[in-house]
C-alpha cells in the first residue's frame, strides 16, 4: 500500500512466486476465453488430471478436482468411509486437516484448542511424532514407538466394537510445529492402519509439490504410498484449486449412486493455473533447488542454535523449516514470548514469518519456492540479531 517491499516467508500458497508471469498469463488467457461450471466438458480438467496422476505412483490413478484443501480432506473422508463401510478415524495429535465441521473433529489443533469441544467419540488420537519435544523425544526407537501409538489408537477403536475407516496424517506436520516425521514412521503407521482395515490418507495440502526438496511428494521420503492423497494450497499458486488422488477401487466404491459434483472444482481457469504451476516447477527444477537451498539454510540456522541458549531446535527439510524457542535447553520449556518478540523484530525489518506448534513457540519458515539466496542470508542475519537482543535482556 505504501510502496514497501515485504519478504514473505509465510505464504506457501504463492508456491512459484507472487504473480509469476507464466501463471498470470495462463489464467488471463483462459479467463478471456471461457470459465464455466464444471458440468460442461472441458479438456483442461482431463489433461490436468492425467498430468497430475502421471507424476504419482501407479496405484494413485484416479483424480477428483475440488477448490480447497478442506474440500479435499472432506472428500477423502467420504471416500474412506464409502470404501470401508466404517466411520472411525485415527489422527495425529496437533494435526489440522480443515475447517468444516467434520474436519474440525479430525483436528486436535482445533478441537483441543480455544473454543474447541474436545475429541469426538469416533476419533482416536495417536502421539505426535515429535523427535524434539514429544513423548519419545531423544529415544533411538522413537519411530517404532510413535508407530505403535498409531497401532494403539486402532486397538482402542476395536475395543469399542467398531472398525476404523482411515488414518489421516500430514506427510510433514505444519500446525504441529514444522515436524519432519522420524524415518520409517509412516511405514509402521500405515502397517497398523491397513491391518485394522483402514485406508491411509496422506495430507499434503501444505507440503506437496516439492516443498521438502528433491521429490515432488513428501510421502516418498518415508518409503510409502498412501491410499488417498490430498493436495491444495500451492497447487494453483493462489488460484482456488485442490485435488484428491486415490486408487481406482476406492473411487469405484464411492460411485454408489450419490453423485459427487463440484461446481467450481477443476474449472477451466483453475486447471490453466494448475498446468502453469507444474510447468514452472518442472522447467525450473524447483523441487531439487528447494532441497539444495534448504540444506544450506538449515546449516546457517544451526549456527544460531549453537550460539543461543533459547534456540532449542532447528529442524526441517527443503524450504519447510522450524525454529523452536525455549527458556533453556535443559528444561526445553516453551518460550512463546521470545517467539513473538522475534516475529515482531523481523516484521520491523519487513520480513514476515509466523508462529505455530502446540506451545506457540515455533518460528515457521515456508517461503515461495523461488526465494533467492541473498534473501535467505538477510533472514539469517535478522534472526541472529533478534535472538542476540533477547539473550542480552
Amino acid at each position: 500500500e505504501q510502496g514497501r517491499k515485504i519478504l514473505d516467508l509465510v505464504n506457501n500458497v504463492a508456491h512459484v512466486g507472487h504473480a509469476h508471469p507464466r501463471v498470470v498469463a495462463a489464467i488471463a488467457q483462459q479467463e478471456a476465453q471461457l470459465n464455466t461450471n464444471t458440468r460442461y466438458l472441458h479438456d483442461g480438467l482431463v489433461t490436468y488430471a492425467e498430468r497430475l496422476t502421471a507424476l504419482l505412483p501407479d496405484e494413485l490413478d484416479t483424480c477428483f478436482l475440488v477448490c480447497t484443501g478442506s474440500e479435499a480432506n472432506e472428500l477423502a473422508l467420504r471416500l474412506a468411509r464409502a470404501y470401508t463401510g466404517s466411520s472411525d478415524v485415527v489422527v495425529v495429535d496437533g494435526a489440522y486437516h480443515g475447517h468444516s465441521s467434520a474436519l474440525i473433529d479430525l483436528s486436535p489443533y482445533k478441537f483441543n484448542g480455544a473454543g474447541g469441544a474436545g475429541r469426538a467419540p469416533h476419533v482416536q488420537v495417536a502421539a505426535m511424532p515429535d523427535a524434539y519435544n514429544g513423548v519419545y523425544a531423544d529415544d533411538p526407537a522413537s519411530s517404532d514407538k510413535y508407530g505403535q501409538s498409531v497401532g494403539d489408537a486402532f486397538a482402542r477403536v476395536a475395543r469399542q466394537g467398531r472398525k476404523a475407516a482411515a488414518f489421516f496424517c500430514e506427510s510433514a506436520l505444519g500446525c504441529g510445529g514444522q515436524i519432519i516425521l522420524p524415518p520409517g514412521y509412516l511405514q509402521r503407521a500405515y502397517h497398523h492402519a491397513r491391518s485394522a482395515g483402514a485406508v491411509c490418507v496422506a495430507d499434503e495440502v501444505q507440503v506437496g509439490f516439492g516443498r521438502l526438496g528433491g521429490e515432488l511428494w513428501a510421502f516418498e521420503a518415508q518409503g510409502v504410498v498412501p491410499d488417498i492423497l490430498t493436495l491444495g494450497k500451492p497447487i494453483g499458486n493462489g488460484y482456488p484449486l485442490a485435488a484428491v488422488v486415490t486408487r481406482r477401487d476406492i473411487a469405484e466404491a464411492f460411485a454408489n449412486g450419490m453423485e459427487y459434483f463440484n461446481t467450481f472444482g477443476g474449472n477451466p481457469v483453475a486447471c490453466a493455473a494448475g498446468h502453469a504451476v507444474l510447468d514452472v516447477l518442472l522447467d525450473e527444477a524447483l523441487p531439487a533447488r528447494a532441497g539444495q537451498l534448504g540444506a544450506r539454510w538449515l546449516e546457517a540456522l544451526r549456527e544460531l542454535e549453537k550460539k543461543n541458549e533459547i534456540v532449542g531446535d532447528v529442524r526441517g527439510q527443503g524450504l519447510f523449516i522450524g525454529i523452536e524457542l525455549v527458556k533453556d535447553r535443559q528444561s526445553r520449556e516453551a518460550n512463546p514470548k521470545a517467539a513473538r518478540a522475534v516475529l515482531d523484530a523481523l516484521r520491523q525489518k519487513d520480513i514476515q514469518i509466523s508462529i505455530d506448534g502446540p506451545r506457540y513457540n515455533v518460528l515457521k519458515i515456508k517461503p515461495p519456492m523461488v526465494i533467492e539466496e541473498q534473501d535467505m542470508e538477510r533472514v539469517s542475519v535478522a534472526l541472529g540479531e533478534a535472538i542476540d537482543n533477547l539473550a542480552r535482556k
